[in-house]
């Protein structure tokens, strides 16, 4: 923990040096996960494991610990490709839902997660934040561009 306000500042500078480190280096994939605080590392590790072959590609998780929250990035100086992708997905998603995760955590699902919903809620849940939806907004006019599968 921090024990000033400089300090407190210098952290979040680091943190916030991540992401934008990782872009300077290439194609980054990035997953926005909940999962068990226990296992948040044990993930990073594996995906360090499956993708050890490729040259220069890295993982790096960083995130919420208090919450379960991680941020786990991929990123390949050569660029994006199949290879890479099919390393990660649906792996990423399938160990994330057998370990009590969430394929989304607090960046919501978005364009990209909606057809992967499914790993982390039922039919049922998915079924029901449709009709919440349509409920609230009728005419599909509140944030439009993001979307529930089947919502399109």
């Amino acid at each position: 923990l921090a024990e000033s306000q400089a300090q407190a500042a210098a952290i979040w500078r680091v943190r916030e040096g991540i992401t934008e480190s990782l872009v300077r280096r290439g194609a980054v994939y990035k997953y926005d996960l909940s999962m068990p605080t226990h296992k948040m590392y044990e993930l990073v590790q594996l995906v360090r494991q499956r993708v050890a072959h490729l040259p220069g590609v890295k993982a790096v998780g960083y995130g919420h610990v208090g919450d379960g929250n991680l941020h786990l990035n991929v990123s390949s100086p050569s660029g994006y490709s199949d290879q890479l992708q099919q390393l990660l997905e649906p792996y990423v998603y399938e160990w994330t839902a057998q370990h009590s995760g969430s394929i989304s955590a607090e960046h919501g699902i978005g364009l990209m997660k909606a057809p992967v919903l499914g790993y982390s809620k039922s039919d049922e849940a998915v079924h029901l934040m449709q009709r919440l939806k349509l409920l609230m907004d009728p005419h599909k006019i509140l944030n439009p561009y993001k979307v529930l599968p089947g919502m399109e």
